[in-house]
């Protein structure tokens, strides 16, 4: 039975992150991965190109996006910070680059570049990385894991850490493992959502504009009839829903809205209601006699929503538009300004950028990530109750989490 003095249970960003930290303070390191290679969902984050922080300076306003449970995280943050794990790095041979909403990826390479970093220090510092490696079960007596066994072998060490991740893209490993672990250590697991998720939409209509990716629009959330939130930026149709940034950021808090809910999207939030009537008169004058409303809408939009649009409108297809009324243009206007789509639900944890809920964090040592329970027992990244918008705000809960726990000796 080989000992350590650290055990990680996960080869993802926080398990990397915790090993990388602990071996550089001289520990004896392990890391028990169950695939064939580590880093499997960090690979495929941000496209593969690995949005792995953000560039907001302010910690307050950072920690804001994280809801009520981001409070937690001040502690871990105080060790490795947004900044600091930028500096971090850069000095393993990651340079930045920081683009739009204050995203920061590797200004080349990607998410390769971001893992090999990683492991590259893993090899610097002797950490034994065991891939192909499933535990089974944890050995806890006396509220202290014994041992952590596996399929083939058993192994101690003075400390351990469960990195496994939470239950989003399983196909990556992240199938709950570490919640059967955390539970037979005592601890409670709050109730698991798919979270920066496709949303599903009751109209069938929306397959029309399937694969059109919108720039610079405003979606707002309808509850019961009530204005709740709402959403500024880049929206995508799919041939069920709707995806992309602001509503896979909006997925999160579906599960807490109950009653009616809809999603008004509008395409042209710069633009008053007045404003955009006046525009559309303006087009209608201009080639008057030479097109149909088809045409004024292509003139309008982006050509993959023409058909959902003409769907949508009352105006017949070949109408021409010197024929088209006041009222006509003013329920147009309203049409590209109020789209509404009756939510159907989230798409499931296949679909899942990241996991809502996981291990109680009243169970756990927001100063160090020790479980509260279990004496020698800690935990790293996405398998705490902690999740946060995209736009590089996720992985940062495994880097400073992850090198939070690795610090305890």
């Amino acid at each position: 039975m080989e000992k350590f003095d650290t055990f990680i249970i996960g080869g993802g960003a926080a398990g990397l992150m915790a090993a990388v930290r602990a071996s550089s303070l001289g520990q004896k390191v392990a890391v028990a991965e169950k695939n064939h290679s580590v880093g499997e969902k960090l690979l495929i984050s941000g496209r593969g190109r690995c949005n792995f922080t953000n560039g907001e300076r302010d910690l307050e306003t950072f920690i804001s996006h994280y809801g009520e449970n981001g409070k937690f995280l001040y502690s871990a943050f105080s060790r490795l910070s947004p900044y600091d794990t930028v500096e971090f790095f850069r000095k393993i041979g990651v340079d930045p680059i920081m683009e739009r909403g204050k995203r920061i990826f590797p200004a080349s390479g990607g998410s390769q570049r971001v893992l090999d970093a990683l492991l590259m220090q893993c090899k610097k510092f002797k950490v034994k990385i065991m891939r192909s490696t499933t535990v089974r079960a944890l050995k806890i007596k006396n509220s202290r894991v014994q041992c952590v066994i596996t399929e083939n072998d058993e192994f101690t060490a003075d400390k351990y850490i469960i990195a496994t991740g939470g239950k989003s893209y399983p196909k990556t490993g992240s199938t709950g493992d570490g919640y059967t672990f955390a539970q037979r250590a005592g601890h409670t697991v709050t109730k698991l959502f798919p979270a920066l998720v496709p949303v599903r939409i009751r109209e069938t209509w929306v397959k029309l504009a399937s694969g059109c990716n919108l720039r610079n629009v405003r979606l707002n959330v309808i509850l019961n009839g009530e204005k709740i939130d709402e959403r500024f930026g880049e929206m995508e149709f799919t041939n069920f829903g709707v995806s992309g940034p602001i509503v896979m950021d909006l997925s999160s808090h579906i599960p807490d809205w109950e009653g009616d809910l809809q999603f008004s999207l509008d395409l042209k939030p710069t633009l008053t209601h007045e404003i955009l009537t006046a525009r559309i008169k303006r087009d209608i004058e201009k080639f008057s006699g030479e097109r149909r409303f088809s045409g004024l809408v292509r003139s309008l939009l982006p050509a993959a929503m023409v058909n959902l649009i003409l769907e949508l409108s009352d105006i017949p297809h070949d109408k021409p538009v010197e024929y088209i009324a006041d009222e006509e243009i003013s329920e147009f206007a309203d049409l590209l300004k109020d789209i509404r789509m009756n939510v159907n639900g989230l798409w499931g944890f296949n679909n899942a950028v990241v996991t809502r809920g996981g291990v109680n964090l009243n169970e756990v040592d927001p100063a160090t990530m020790k479980s509260k329970l279990c004496e020698n027992l800690y935990f790293a990244g996405e398998i705490l109750d902690l999740n946060g918008p995209s736009g590089g705000f996720n992985l940062q809960i495994c880097w400073s989490t992850g090198y939070t726990a690795g610090s305890e000796i």
